[in-house]
């Protein structure tokens, strides 16, 4: 028999929650990096217009099908389009693909956990020393893999109100104090303002197609849209909550810490290296994290010791594993609602299946770096070998979220209809009916942004699976 369905208890554990879901890796470290890589100030410029303009409408809109239904994807699509198969689909693949991104998230958590053991163990030398290599074949990784499942089930059991809300309440806040109190050290370095003025003072020249596509994507991405998460969420929300509101905190939230997360990475790099060109940067958040910051890391030895350079790596590792976590949670929520929704199980019996289930994949992406052969090149496109935990990134994370994205647009503007969307945003909010919000959110889920979503699903799969860009870059 399936547990009473459970709700936030106020508005700022709601916005907590749905901002710790949005801020993970990505705020932390892969927003920095590809401003780095694509134009600093003109990347930082595309990327709050996106956010506002596109990738707000599309977090409203899933918020709003979560409330109406009080369910996940699944439940959510069949009961707004009567029972509909192909929308059932549709929900299907927006529980499957967070399932399926719990894999590879799982697995980058439980490197950050390894690090940040073995930098307040004192071997933060090692880690900057390319040990990477051999650090992710280390067998110690499945007790880690032990303590970071252990902490996502303690979670999780405990429920919406007393697990996932108490647990942003504690963890948000202190990943913002942590995330301050790292800029500030950071902005005491040598050279530390070239990154900075790089970062904040946009060069409108180096807008181009690929900035204005990186800083698209990532918009997207950052804000966990597609992922059936803010549906899930937005069905633990009460009736008087104003949904466009507490989105557009959600979105500032988010935005201003991966702005802040830029002012720690960036002017760390230039100090490092003052002579640093953005383009031999890491091309993935992962290289950078776990190869390129530990020898930052290190070289701060020289000013302030290598007990305090181990101390301030140690927070940054602390801080990314707050951030992985309350990701990890919010993720892994989707199917464990899901479970529990459509399937009528106990929460402890649901996240008991997610463990055979997902712990099993989680394994097999874990091995998939040397351990095991079959797993390392699991098979072959684009004109390389692939590992599974590569498959699983490419087409979990990189091609299905903006499909997802795409399937949302066009189920809430010609299935359930704009008029209905607008009649649910309405509640909590007396001045929405009529007001420009209102328009424009209408107008642009059933016009352009699902246009836009779905040219980059095109142009991701064309490019991940066949080494071919839409558009030349």
């Amino acid at each position: 028999m399936s547990e009473p369905r459970e709700n936030f208890s106020s508005r700022i554990g709601f916005i907590l929650a749905a901002a710790g879901s949005a801020v993970g890796i990505g705020n932390l470290v892969g927003f920095p990096v590809n401003a780095a890589k694509n134009g600093g100030g003109a990347f930082l410029i595309m990327y709050a217009i996106f956010v506002f303009l596109i990738c707000l409408p599309v977090m409203i809109a899933e918020m709003a099908v979560g409330r109406k239904t009080a369910k996940e994807p699944v439940g959510a699509y069949k009961t707004l389009s009567g029972n509909s198969s192909l929308w059932g689909a549709a929900g299907l693949l927006g529980v499957l693909t967070p399932f399926m991104i719990a894999v590879f998230y799982m697995v980058i958590t439980v490197w950050i956990l390894g690090y940040l053991v073995l930098t307040i163990t004192g071997n933060l030398e090692y880690l900057a020393s390319d040990g990477f290599g051999e650090f992710i074949n280390s067998p110690y990784l499945f007790l880690a893999m032990a303590v970071v499942a252990a902490v996502v089930n303690f979670i999780l059991v405990a429920g919406v109100k007393d697990g996932i809300e108490k647990a942003a309440k504690i963890l948000m806040p202190s990943l913002f104090v942590m995330l301050i109190i790292m800029v500030i050290f950071v902005l005491s370095l040598d050279n530390a303002f070239a990154g900075v003025k790089f970062f904040i003072i946009p060069d409108i020249s180096k807008i181009t197609p690929s900035v204005v596509n990186g800083a698209l994507s990532q918009a997207f991405f950052s804000l966990s849209l597609g992922m059936g998460i803010l549906i899930t969420y937005g069905s633990y929300i009460n009736r008087q909550t104003n949904i466009p509101s507490s989105a557009k905190l959600v979105a500032i939230t988010d935005t201003g810490v991966a702005f802040v997360a830029g002012l720690m990475i960036l002017p760390a790099v230039f100090s490092f290296n003052p002579n640093i060109v953005p383009s031999e940067l890491s091309d993935s958040s992962v290289s950078l994290i776990f190869t390129f910051l530990p020898k930052i890391f290190l070289a701060l030895q020289s000013s302030i010791g290598y007990f305090g350079a181990s101390a301030i790596a140690a927070l940054f590792f602390l801080l990314v594993f707050f951030a992985a976590i309350t990701s990890l949670v919010s993720i892994i929520e989707v199917p464990v609602s899901y479970l529990v929704t459509e399937k009528k199980h106990t929460r402890k019996k649901a996240l008991s299946i997610l463990l055979m289930t997902a712990g099993i994949l989680t394994i097999f992406a874990t091995v998939s770096f040397g351990m095991v052969a079959f797993f390392t090149e699991f098979t072959t496109y684009a004109g390389g070998t692939k590992s599974f935990f590569d498959v699983v990134y490419d087409i979990f994370y990189d091609t299905i979220l903006p499909l997802n994205g795409f399937l949302l647009c066009v189920f809430v503007s010609y299935r359930w209809k704009k008029n209905k969307l607008s009649e649910e945003l309405a509640l909590g909010n007396d001045g929405y009916i009529g007001s420009w919000v209102e328009k424009y959110i209408n107008f642009s889920l059933g016009t352009f942004i699902p246009a836009i979503v779905l040219i980059i699903f095109i142009n991701t799969v064309a490019q991940k699976f066949f080494a071919v860009s839409l558009f030349g870059f």
